[in-house]
């Protein structure tokens, strides 16, 4: 797949396509992201078991991959998922990860 410009990769998103956060199958959160920049929140906000959830499900690639079309965004949740962290050291790796990207797309 190809990258997305920065301003469709940081577009609002519908409610359909937002990232619904659940902390295990069938259990909401009741906390959603709309955006790259509204995930970028979350992760900050949301419980660590819900992270984890999400990342070992492979989540949080599959959205970056099919909603957002960042292959880049992708590629990076990948490797954090290969260091296997779980808890706050989960939440620090995406918070970093996932605000570089940010950055990166914003200054583009």
């Amino acid at each position: 797949m190809t990258s997305s410009s920065p301003s469709q990769i940081l577009r609002e998103l519908s409610r359909n396509n937002a990232f619904y956060f659940f902390t295990s199958v069938g259990n909401y959160t009741g906390h959603m992201a709309m955006s790259l920049e509204e995930f970028a929140t979350k992760i900050r906000e949301i419980e660590a078991s819900s992270l984890e959830f999400h990342l070992y499900r492979a989540d949080f690639e599959k959205w970056a991959n099919e909603v957002l079309e960042d292959p880049e965004l992708t590629e990076r949740i990948r490797a954090v998922k290969l260091l296997e962290p779980i808890g706050n050291a989960l939440r620090d790796q995406l918070d970093f990860t996932v605000t570089k990207r940010l950055e990166e797309l914003k200054s583009a």
